[in-house]
């Protein structure tokens, strides 16, 4: 156990975590060179389109520092005092974790599956507000904390600039902070020297070594295999064909593989304390493996390990099958990927006209952009998803509370005595020039302000307190418009608080459409249904018969706009005779469309619903 080291990368998104990890692997040799490649532990095809991290990746790295020592003079000069310990051979596992504040709980995770973490820090940007959060979990979590500056071969880099900014956070010498370039691989030989030195190994806490405990960090679903469990092994060792129980779920298991990430997954004979690995359990029934689950052996009386909170969602949306055909290949689809996302629940509902649905709950809007993307290119569904929203808590006047989760369901204005609405705790990082206009942002969206202080020479951070659903109303995109790019932010949950808001109906040919219904704010009611209604009028192809669209809200219609009817010409293969034979065609028409007008029904087409979800 002296000879592991148990790590993870944490920074604000865009740092270079990922790249950082890839010239890692390869000086420990872990992939071969030939296999190389750009964000090697980006495994899903999203993350590599959009080069960010979505899912927490675990990778076991073998380090030989005596031989590096020793074929390099210079590394072997920095390290003298670490040349006495060195051991041949040292197993680091390391985890590479999202930078996005929508995946803040992979990194909780991940935090606790390890004994350190690097600090990572841009030399082109400095601190930023995601910077402040992940430090703010990791010093939670009571792990040591190594500060690293990335990108020092940037021309626009200013390192020194940078560490200054470390030390006042962090309270640690200049010295201390180490320098990388995850492109260029210069100083991560001596980064991993340091994760060797300044990281400590893991503890055994049980006296029994034939006890054994894994806490469960993540899981995936394989068709051939079933469900494969993420573990840190606490103490003892376990080996394939052991009998094995979750001690919450108290379902028994035999694993059929265990092993190790490099970064593919290795069967190996055992999984010791102190290491990070997974165990292939064999179950191909959902809901029974969950995050923070303790295995042990069948006959351990053991207590179960502390697991972590339950993720809160914090958006809300329904997502329907394009057609009701696909709604049992839906449900199996949601239930697989809860199975590698853990941090998303749903749950079944009906709705009039657009049949039955899932309602999910997201932590937020690139979390619902990802899963629902998933969903589609995954499991090849064709999908409606509703506006998002959030959680509001109703007072009625006979002095019951309820909870809603979805526009569709909130009541009229007559019943209501008071609304409340989830606050959010952000705090903002942006250059003083940019102050301004993210001053005036944050007074749009009905935020109150509070200190603002100056953060290093050339930065500003500005904390507020805002309602939950103006964050959700695509404030990150305004705030990186404003701010050409240079401010970033995060933001907490803090509690409800009274809220002056009303639901915004659509109608279309009279008939109320429940996906384009949501809750907004009573003062942009107006603004925002004249928005709605003119969008809907350009986006809808038109009908054979004459379609008002309509939003209604507190009870009154709102804004109004009528789409003609097709016209067509029903004489056209008229030539020359009496006048009143074209009369008759065309009064035919007539009554045929005053029909259509009573009976006939819109289609809404798919990519109509894509554009009405879709942010201006």
């Amino acid at each position: 156990m002296n000879n592991i080291r148990n790590f993870s990368i944490i920074a604000h998104i865009d740092h270079g975590k990922s790249t950082l990890a890839d010239r890692m692997l390869e000086i420990t040799g872990t992939i071969e060179k030939r296999k190389m490649r750009e964000q090697v532990l980006d495994a899903m095809e999203l993350e590599r389109e959009r080069g960010i991290t979505i899912k927490m990746q675990p990778v076991r790295m073998v380090y030989r520092p005596r031989i590096d020592a020793d074929s390099n003079p210079r590394i072997s000069a920095d390290n003298q005092r670490l040349s006495a310990q060195i051991q041949d051979e040292y197993i680091l596992n390391l985890i590479d974790t999202p930078g996005h504040i929508d995946f803040s709980y992979e990194v909780s995770r991940a935090l606790k599956a390890v004994e350190g973490s690097l600090l990572l820090v841009d030399a082109t940007q400095g601190v930023q507000a995601q910077t402040l959060t992940t430090l703010g979990m990791a010093r939670e979590a009571g792990i040591t904390i190594i500060p690293v500056v990335s990108k020092v071969d940037s021309p626009l880099a200013h390192p020194e600039k940078v560490k200054q900014e470390l030390v006042q956070l962090l309270g640690c010498e200049t010295a201390d902070i180490l320098e990388v370039s995850g492109r260029t691989g210069s100083g991560v030989k001596e980064l991993l020297s340091a994760v060797i030195e300044r990281i400590p190994p893991p503890q055994n806490n049980l006296r029994d070594p034939k006890m054994f405990q894994a806490l469960v960090f993540d899981f995936k679903y394989s068709n051939h295999k079933g469900v494969i469990v993420f573990v840190r092994v606490t103490n003892g060792n376990v080996k394939k064909g052991e009998k094995l129980v979750f001690q919450i779920a108290k379902e028994t298991f035999i694993p059929i593989e265990v092993g190790t990430f490099s970064p593919e997954e290795v069967s190996r004979d055992s999984l010791s304390s102190g290491e990070i690995g997974y165990i292939v359990t064999g179950i191909k029934e959902p809901g029974i493996a969950s995050v923070g689950e303790t295995v042990t052996f069948r006959h351990s009386a053991s207590a179960p390990l502390s697991g972590y909170m339950v993720p809160l969602p914090v958006v809300w949306a329904s997502i329907y099958p394009e057609s009701q055909d696909d709604f049992t290949l839906l449900k199996q689809s949601l239930a697989r990927l809860k199975l590698s996302d853990s941090s998303f629940s749903y749950e079944e509902e009906s709705s009039g006209m657009l049949g039955r649905r899932f309602r999910c709950g997201f932590l937020g809007m690139l979390h619902l952009e990802i899963i629902t993307e998933r969903l589609r290119r995954e499991f090849g569904l064709n999908l409606i998803v509703t506006l998002p929203s959030i959680t509001y808590e109703v007072l009625f006047k006979n002095g019951k509370k309820k909870m809603i989760y979805s526009a569709t369901f909130f009541p009229d204005e007559s019943e209501i005595q008071k609304i409340f609405e989830p606050r959010a705790k952000v705090s903002i990082i942006t250059p003083p020039e940019y102050t301004g206009s993210v001053m005036r942002l944050l007074f749009e969206s009905e935020a109150e302000v509070g200190d603002t202080l100056n953060f290093g020479d050339n930065r500003s951070s500005i904390s507020a307190e805002m309602p939950l659903r103006e964050l959700m109303r695509n404030f990150f995109d305004k705030l990186k418009s404003i701010s050409s790019g240079f401010a970033s932010i995060s933001y907490e949950i803090t509690g409800m608080r009274e809220a002056d808001v009303v639901r915004l109906d659509v109608l279309v040919a009279d008939e109320l459409v429940a996906a384009f219904s949501r809750v907004i704010s009573r003062r942009l009611v107006e603004e925002e249904a004249e928005k709605t209604v003119e969008k809907l009028y350009t986006s809808l192809p038109r009908q054979l018969f004459t379609t008002k669209i309509q939003a209604r809200a507190m009870g009154r219609i709102i804004s109004s706009r009528t789409l003609s009817a097709l016209r067509k010409d029903v004489t056209g293969y008229l030539y020359g005779g009496d006048i009143t034979r074209k009369k008759k065609l065309w009064e035919k028409q007539k009554k045929g469309k005053a029909k259509l007008k009573e009976r006939g029904k819109v289609n809404i087409p798919h990519d109509v619903f894509l554009k009405m979800m879709r942010n201006d």
